[in-house]
């Protein structure tokens, strides 16, 4: 029979999912076995799990690997866990990959090569600290540090997204207004190019302009949409995105909070790889891939040339100007007193702090400049027309 529950762990975290058993008592069994006290249990249909969803979300899987930390920290065993993890109500994909690992491991598969041959889509640093926490004996607490990096590259992008939300809401209601104006207001006056061969070249350009555009206006669609879809298109190219990214980083400001954003997430991978004890050349190794910029990835690999020949590690990295003084300063202290993962997580901050303030800069920016733009745009337009008036309304005396 499947049950579905709800039970609290040892560190009283809240655990849901599904468990196979014979009868409740036998499942409540299966649930103290784990170190889990139910809270709510009942029989669930066998086809509970068909309305779920075919892929999960970065969030859901988030969700999932802290369930599965938070279970290992609590002293369950790996084999208990995925189990409880397999049977809980996830995504396909997730239910999928979590029972694969359970039969992986029944196979005799460590638990790093069991999640390698799924399909779950985990950065590369996270099978580094599972494989760090495996050899270590604190599988639970490399995970944690996984889950918690996971969680900062996700929130970094999140606060990208939602600062971009109003400058984009900006421009696209700009253009919207433009084109409402072309629409429905210069054909209003488009009989007076007919009527005045005369006109100063602004109003005739605007004019002739309103004229040419809702003559063609299904052909400026069609195009505008075209160029849309050919531009989203390219944008999910890794190649468009690269050179895209390379020529903004090369942009005054813009470059300037890449270069900070991507030093802070470069930081607290290194710090996390290197707090679960990982080697430091895997660690610049792994923690390289996360960075974004071709200059900044060459600058890395000479970074670990140097150190792979015996240079100290802020000797290296002053070596190729990846970080600021203050960096090499930190990296340094870190190396000389055995306290580098501390030295590399207070780098993070550093540069996080730096980037978030740079972000807010470069926003405060866009939209004054997009609003002048708009502004410019729609007055030239106006102006056109109220030339284009005042020309044939003009009286000599």
């Amino acid at each position: 029979m499947l049950f579905r529950y709800e039970a609290i762990s040892s560190s009283g975290a809240t655990v849901t999912g599904d468990l196979e058993a014979d009868s409740e008592i036998a499942a409540v069994k299966k649930l103290n076995a784990q170190q889990l006290t139910a809270i709510h249990i009942d029989e669930a249909s066998q086809s509970a799990h068909s309305d779920r969803k075919a892929k999960s979300s970065n969030q859901e899987k988030l969700l999932a690997l802290h369930e599965l930390a938070t279970l290992l920290e609590s002293g369950i065993g790996i084999a208990d866990t995925i189990e409880s993890q397999a049977l809980a109500d996830y995504p396909t994909d997730l239910h999928e990959a979590f029972t694969a690992i359970a039969k992986n491991l029944n196979q005799g598969d460590s638990f790093t090569q069991a999640v390698q041959k799924t399909s779950l889509d985990l950065p590369d640093y996270v099978h580094q600290l599972i494989e760090a926490g495996e050899l270590t004996g604190n599988l639970g607490g490399s995970l944690r540090l996984a889950v918690d990096q996971m969680e900062y590259s996700q929130k970094l992008t999140a606060e990208f997204k939602a600062a971009l939300i109003y400058p984009s809401i900006l421009v696209l209601s700009g253009i919207l207004a433009v084109m409402l104006v072309f629409v429905f207001v210069v054909p209003k006056f488009a009989s007076l190019v007919e009527r005045n061969s005369d006109l100063p070249f602004l109003a005739e350009f605007v004019l002739k302009g309103g004229i040419w555009f809702n003559d063609h206006i299904w052909w400026v669609f069609a195009i505008g949409i075209s160029v849309t879809a050919g531009v989203f298109s390219a944008a999910r190219q890794p190649g468009f995105q690269q050179k895209a990214l390379d020529l903004v980083s090369q942009m005054p400001l813009f470059g300037d909070w890449i270069t900070e954003s991507d030093t802070a997430k470069w930081s607290a991978v290194m710090a996390a790889l290197l707090s679960s004890k990982v080697d430091l050349l895997s660690a610049l190794k792994l923690a390289r891939q996360g960075v974004n910029t071709t200059i900044r990835l060459e600058k890395h690999l000479r970074v670990i040339s140097a150190v792979r020949g015996g240079e100290s590690l802020a000797e290296a990295l002053e070596t190729a100007q990846v970080l600021t003084p203050t960096g090499y300063n930190l990296v340094r202290v870190g190396e000389k007193t055995g306290r580098l993962p501390e030295m590399m997580r207070s780098l993070a901050r550093l540069y996080d702090e730096s980037s978030r303030n740079r972000m807010q800069t470069v926003l405060a920016l866009i939209e004054p400049l997009a609003i002048l733009l708009i502004g410019a745009v729609i007055g030239t337009i106006i102006l056109g027309v109220i030339l284009a008036i005042t020309s044939v309304n003009e009286v000599s005396f």
